[in-house]
C-alpha cells in the first residue's frame, strides 16, 4: 500500500468529499496518519476547504470513536494521533526504548505551575515555588513536556513556556481540560495546590522522585 506524503495529500482534490460529519471525520483521520506531526486547525481547514465549525465538529466524532489503541491528542489549536496511553510500555519496548528516568519533585512542581498557569515565564515560575527553577525548566524542555510559546509584549520580553504534546502524552490525557478539576479550580489562587498534580500518574507508570 502506497503511503501519501502530507505535500501529495494536499493536491488530492477535494470535490469527491462527502460533505457528511462521518466522511469529514474520516478525511480527517487520515490527513492525520499521513502527516505524523500535529497539524493545526487552520491546515485541516485549507485542506479539506471546510469552515472551521464543521472541522471542530468532525475532530469530535473522530475523538469519540477513538477509544481502541489509538487516541486524539489536541494542544493550543492542533491535532494528532498518538498511540493509547496504556499501552506505552509495550511501544516502548517494541521501539527499543529505554525507560524514562523519573521527574524529581523540583520538576513536577515546576511542571504543574507551567500546566495551571500557561503561558507562564520563567521569573513567574520561580515566584510561586520560591526558588530557582533554571535546571527543572531546562529539564522539563530537553524531555519535551514544556515548550517555548514565544516571548511576552513586556519590557524585556520575557519567553513565555506551556506545555506540550509530549506533555499529554506523558500523563495519558487528550487535552488539558482533562487535568484533575481540583487544580483547574486553584488556577485563581495566589498559590496553587501541587497536592492533585503530584496524585497524578504518568502513562509510563513513573513517579516522582525525591529532590537530590
Amino acid at each position: 500500500m502506497e503511503i501519501l506524503s502530507w505535500n501529495r495529500w494536499r493536491r488530492i482534490p477535494i470535490e469527491g468529499l462527502e460533505r457528511d460529519r462521518e466522511a469529514l471525520a474520516s478525511a480527517i483521520e487520515s490527513v492525520l496518519l499521513v502527516a505524523g506531526d500535529p497539524i493545526g486547525v487552520k491546515a485541516l481547514v485549507s485542506t479539506l476547504q471546510r469552515p472551521r465549525s464543521q472541522i471542530l465538529d468532525a475532530l469530535e466524532a473522530v475523538a469519540d470513536r477513538m477509544n481502541h489503541g489509538i487516541r486524539l491528542q489536541r494542544a493550543q489549536d492542533a491535532v494528532q494521533l498518538a498511540t493509547a496511553p496504556e499501552n506505552a510500555e509495550v511501544v516502548r519496548r517494541y521501539r527499543g526504548l529505554a525507560k524514562p528516568a523519573p521527574l524529581s519533585r523540583a520538576g513536577m512542581e515546576t511542571l504543574s505551575v507551567v500546566a495551571y498557569r500557561q503561558p507562564v515565564t520563567r521569573s513567574e515560575i520561580e515566584a510561586m515555588r520560591g526558588v530557582n527553577s533554571d535546571r527543572a525548566l531546562q529539564t522539563l524542555l530537553a524531555r519535551d513536556l514544556v515548550e517555548e510559546r514565544g516571548p511576552r509584549s513586556t519590557i524585556g520580553t520575557p519567553m513565555q513556556f506551556g506545555t506540550s504534546f509530549g506533555f499529554l502524552q506523558y500523563f495519558g490525557l487528550a487535552s488539558l481540560k482533562e487535568l484533575p478539576p481540583a487544580l483547574l479550580a486553584a488556577q485563581n489562587d495566589a498559590q496553587p495546590s501541587l497536592l492533585g498534580f503530584r496524585q497524578m500518574v504518568p502513562a509510563q507508570g513513573e513517579a516522582a522522585q525525591p529532590e537530590d
